[in-house]
């Protein structure tokens, strides 16, 4: 383990060191190439912030208006049929959406269940098998400028509603 962090400590020095190295070498002005790449690191991350801000306006309506609550009435007789705990399904919902968001719910999950409970698992199990398509949708494809992401956000979807499900009978089969 300590070989680990040692590791982890020199890694990143030595990884700029051997760059700026490299770049000498092939006689590229390297500061010049730095400061370059900082300022379109910095245009790109201003073109997003629309992208950004539109997306979490629209993340906190949908709670803030009880939507999220509203469905999840609505769906409770579904899920209850199929054994699927209610609590999970908002993570399920808000993983595609924010990953923060997603990691807030499954901290709450797991501190009121406990890691080592049923739904503390599949929990953990969704929060590492979906990913948040929306946000990947919104500031990927909107930095590089992609307005048409239809097929992308059906694609998305799918494989996040695969990796919940699967994560569900995995757990199921593993844990129970």
């Amino acid at each position: 383990m300590s070989f680990i962090n040692s590791f982890s400590i020199w890694f990143i020095p030595f990884l700029i060191g051997f760059i700026l190295l490299y770049g000498t070498v092939k006689k590229v002005s390297t500061y010049e190439a730095f400061v370059e790449g900082g300022k379109e690191g910095f245009s790109l991350a201003v073109s997003m912030i629309p992208y950004l801000v539109g997306m979490l306006v629209s993340i906190s309506v949908f709670r803030a208006s009880g939507a999220l609550d509203l469905l999840l009435d609505f769906g409770k007789p579904f899920f209850d049929f199929i054994h699927v705990p209610g609590e999970v399904v908002p993570l399920g919902l808000m993983r595609t959406i924010s990953g923060s968001g997603a990691l807030g719910i499954t901290s709450d999950l797991i501190a009121s269940n406990g890691p080592d409970s049923f739904i503390g698992r599949l929990a953990s199990t969704i929060q590492g098998s979906t990913d948040t398509t929306f946000y990947v949708l919104t500031v990927y494809f909107g930095a590089v400028g992609i307005r048409k992401m239809g097929y992308a956000l059906k694609v998305g979807l799918l494989a996040d509603l695969i990796g919940f499900i699967a994560s569900i009978i995995v757990v199921t089969i593993v844990f129970s």
